[in-house]
């Protein structure tokens, strides 16, 4: 007997809202795509195929956690230049039969040669090649995931991946402006130029890229495990071409690297339980504004008015200096979380944000003290209004970081987010397995004291952050992005549309979001490019006004081709459960190729 499956739903079915759009946005705006709903499974997804790989896992009866391994390694095969075997990985996952929000730490550390003075000898922290490279995390991440809490085999789960990857994919539009841009980056390693160039030239949209090596490379995790990539043939070949080429990474890195088992951080924020990634992750910042904008009146601002605007940019301004200044590697740093994340610091930091002026270098505080500034760091505010900066030639221009929800018929709700860090990673394909590792060793600081300086065996503080939420117990909200600095921006704004404004979950991931840079940015040695870049949907009234007020605004032009011009950066994708009827609601912001299975 044939089953149906309702795949996307044709209508836009909304909850109720309190109107969302600023004051010059009609209010009847339509959206790009529909909410998605059911009632069996949602998984929401950076591409088609890997929401279609979780959901054929979940139509055999596996759970969220056997579906988000099978979307992990397809991602591996259709957006290797954002993600997958080579990355790292944060989980937070609902587990209904722990009843509880547990998180899965599945970032790597740095070699042990990758010493400080290593790198200060060079001058640098390469952002590409051999010495780009720390441990790869997200194959143990998710390998820990699976044993743990998973109920399929890696025959079945791995099932679509190594199919793709040996019969080959249609590459996409966005992957395949990717595969362009990437020529220069890999010009130097015949064994990248062998899988992204066969033909001697990139691979166009719609054609085939088939990855033979990898299917193989996955072939042997579903015989091994996880051992084969960190102790077995895989990580001695890695050891190989990384001594040959000079880089810091070795056999003995991978096969003492283990991943983590660990609780999540949480506030509570509108009757919401909010979860978020543990150092040393920055999703913290995230749950910092929430209770600095905990003292505000947002509903009576308006979403995306500019009083609005102004104090979530400053909120996160301030949680982003304390990020550098406190957050890194628990293991090897105290990080005072709970004072970071007490409501009396809170309302101390918010004693900073003034109404009618931005601040122009936002200090980190005291959260041991309970001070809002630390000593010896001062806070100032702008004193003439800013022109406006409209950008013609704004383009994306690399690729990072995928993420994805993916809830179950049993109750489980997963939120993941992973990365090779800049795209195509290291732009180093080890010859022979397909896979392509990362370029994290940038996220590390070479400054002497700085709470992120790279030790070896140390994790950097990462920018990687799924969120998730629960409501009386009961699992609600799945989000995240990819983006860096700019994830837990668009994450804290799209959860403010659901949890404030009472947005369905496409209109949160659609809504116009604004980004801050006014911060030391994560890639080492930082910049701080003091812009805060907004969509031009919001229009002119909203940035003259902020202009006004001290802000360095950049509109983003309409001519560029995320729709970021519209919805702002970040792409989130979003699964809420409604806790009185159960039912899924999954939607992806209207980016790239983002897509969103369910029934």
């Amino acid at each position: 007997m044939k089953r149906t499956l309702l795949i996307i739903m044709l209508g836009c079915i909304s909850l109720p809202i309190t109107p969302l759009m600023s004051q010059e946005e009609p209010s009847d705006r339509p959206f790009w795509r529909p909410v998605v709903m059911g009632t069996h499974g949602m998984v929401a997804a950076e591409h088609p195929l890997e929401a279609m790989a979780g959901w054929k896992i979940l139509e055999a009866g596996g759970n969220a956690f056997d579906a988000a391994t099978a979307v992990f390694y397809m991602t591996t095969v259709v957006e290797q230049h954002q993600a997958g075997m080579g990355g790292d990985a944060f989980m937070l996952a609902y587990v209904k039969d722990l009843d509880k929000v547990v998180f899965i730490n599945g970032t790597g550390t740095a070699p042990q040669l990758a010493t400080k003075s290593y790198f200060q000898e060079l001058g640098s922290i390469p952002s590409s090649g051999p010495d780009a490279t720390d441990v790869p995390g997200a194959v143990a991440g998710f390998d820990l995931a699976q044993k743990t809490f998973g109920t399929m085999e890696y025959s079945q789960i791995l099932e679509p991946a190594i199919r793709a990857a040996r019969e080959g994919h249609p590459l996409d539009f966005w992957a395949s402006t990717y595969h362009e841009r990437a020529v220069e980056k890999i010009s130097d390693y015949p064994s990248s130029v062998a899988v992204l160039m066969p033909e001697g030239r990139p691979i166009v949209a719609g054609e085939l890229f088939v990855q033979r090596d990898l299917a193989s490379s996955m072939e042997k995790i579903v015989s091994g495990g996880a051992d084969v990539f960190y102790r077995g043939e895989l990580a001695m070949q890695f050891d190989k071409i990384y001594q040959e080429a000079g880089g810091r990474l070795r056999y003995e890195d991978l096969a003492s690297y283990q991943a983590e088992l660990l609780d999540p951080i949480k506030i509570q924020y509108e009757g919401l339980e909010v979860y978020q990634s543990a150092p040393n992750s920055q999703g913290i910042v995230m749950l910092m504004a929430l209770n600095i904008l905990e003292g505000y009146d947002l509903k009576a601002m308006g979403h995306n008015s500019a009083d609005y605007i102004h104090v979530v940019t400053e909120a996160m301004n301030l949680t982003f200096a304390d990020r550098n200044k406190w957050i890194s590697d628990p293991r090897y740093v105290d990080i005072p979380v709970d004072e970071l994340l007490s409501k009396d610091y809170a309302q101390s930091r918010r004693s900073l944000i003034r109404l009618d002026k931005a601040m122009t270098s936002p200090p980190p505080g005291d959260p041991i003290n309970g001070e809002a500034v630390l000593a010896g760091h001062q806070v100032e505010y702008a004193t003439d209004a800013e022109e406006v900066y409209y950008p013609n030639d704004w383009t994306k221009t690399d690729g990072e970081t995928s993420s994805f929800s993916i809830s179950d018929q049993f109750g489980n709700l997963v939120s993941v987010t992973h990365s090779v860090n800049g795209s195509f990673g290291s732009g180093m394909y080890v010859d022979g397995t397909g896979i392509v590792l990362n370029n994290r060793m940038p996220y590390y600081s070479l400054a002497d004291g700085d709470v992120n300086e790279m030790v070896p065996g140390k994790r950097p503080r990462h920018t990687i952050n799924p969120a998730l939420a629960t409501k009386d117990g009961k699992p609600f909200l799945a989000w995240n992005t990819p983006g860096g600095d700019n994830q837990p921006q668009a994450m804290l704004q799209s959860f403010l549309a659901v949890a404030l404004f009472g947005a369905n979950v496409q209109q949160a991931v659609e809504s116009p979001t604004v980004t801050s840079s006014a911060f030391t940015s994560s890639n080492y040695p930082g910049t701080n490019r003091g812009m805060l870049t907004m969509p031009a949907s919001l229009g002119d009234r909203i940035s003259d006004n902020l202009a006004n007020r001290g802000h360095k605004i950049e509109v983003l032009p309409l001519q560029q081709p995320y729709r970021q011009s519209i919805s702002g950066a970040g792409a989130v994708k979003m699964i809420m459960i409604d806790p009185e009827t159960g039912v899924m609601h999954g939607g992806v912001a209207p980016a790239k190729s983002d897509y969103v299975i369910g029934r």
